[in-house]
């Protein structure tokens, strides 16, 4: 019997969920705390779900049942790192390794550090060596615990690093604990065991990488004149914005002219990235010189967006296939 599957996420990925939902049967989605989301995946109550790879680290805690399905969704990046004060016995120290080597911190007087990450900072300060280091668990604006002298240091996830500047800290070299940002993380046994998991994760995972690859790119088309397709295609390759993906398309433009069907002009279409776009249509306008007019020759210039661009296969899906023994 097929069941509906299940996916929760976190209310700032509602653009995601956006994406998913669209014409997509047989799926559920529910918005939860982060903590909740990793929880529930544990605890096998839902399938699937979309979280900062902070929070699936934190509260998954390595739990083998969870199955990170897609790692870049290129949403809410930040970075769990190390924070200090800019002044006193911390203004000459800008590293990890400084920090540890202070005479200051002994078994008695132990490195304070406010955090709401209980299980990643403690494991963290362990696989490099760090001794005499404590945690306190607080959550909230931890930035002005220093201040405050209730903690010497603090670990919190950091985006632009603005927040810390206005309370006068810094980040040290060597104290990220890690790079976040969305990822789309499943329960193992419920890919394996329940009926129709599987295949909505790999639609969800093939609609995910098209729309993030075709994300920045748009679709130009443009009429030009030409003896054939081939020489239209070696103008335009001799221009580097102008390849596309893997090279132009180019069809005939079939015009009546004296009573006859002829071909005066090709269309091509190529996909170019944002950055390259202006510079794409100029010369496929031939707008900059009389050079680049008998180069190209081009007239009639569409732009559009593209919401997806589907690759013969998805690679993360035929890792996660061997990832379950599949």
């Amino acid at each position: 019997m097929f069941h509906c599957v299940t996916m929760w996420l976190t209310w700032v990925y509602l653009a995601m969920a956006v994406v998913i939902v669209k014409q997509l049967a047989n799926l559920e989605v529910w918005f939860q705390r982060p903590k909740d989301v990793v929880r529930k995946l544990v605890s096998g109550d839902l399938d699937l779900g979309i979280v900062g790879l902070d929070t699936v680290s934190e509260h998954g805690q390595g739990n083998e049942d969870l199955v990170i399905v897609h790692d870049e969704l290129e949403y809410g990046d930040c970075r769990l790192s190390i924070a200090i004060p800019k002044y006193g016995i911390f203004e000459n120290i800008n590293s990890l390794e400084e920090l540890a080597k202070m005479p200051q911190w002994t078994k008695d007087r132990p490195l304070r550090i406010a955090t709401g990450f209980t299980y990643m900072g403690p494991k963290f300060v362990k696989e490099r060596g760090l001794e005499h280091v404590s945690f306190s668990t607080a959550d909230g604006a931890l930035e002005a615990a220093p201040a405050m002298g209730i903690a010497d240091a603090i670990l919190d996830l950091v985006s632009s690093g603005t927040t810390l500047r206005e309370n006068n800290l810094k980040e040290i070299e060597g104290g990220v604990v890690l790079e976040s940002q969305a990822v789309l993380v499943a329960s193992k046994k419920s890919l394996i065991q329940r009926n129709g998991v599987l295949d909505i994760t790999h639609e969800i995972l093939e609609r995910l990488e098209a729309h993030l690859r075709a994300t920045g790119q748009f679709t130009v088309t443009a009429n030009m004149r030409g003896s054939s397709a081939q020489e239209v295609a070696e103008r335009i390759l001799c221009q580097s914005s102008l390849s596309g993906l893997q090279g132009p398309t180019i069809s005939p433009v079939f015009c009546k002219r004296d009573g006859k069907v002829v071909v005066d002009y090709y269309a091509i279409v190529i996909c170019v990235p944002r950055k390259a776009l202006y510079k794409s249509v100029q010369q496929l306008r031939a707008c900059f010189s009389s050079e680049v007019v008998s180069l190209v020759g081009g007239s009639g210039v569409l732009v559009s967006n593209l919401t997806y661009i589907f690759e013969e296969e998805t690679p993360r899906w035929r890792s996660l296939l061997s990832h379950l023994g599949l």
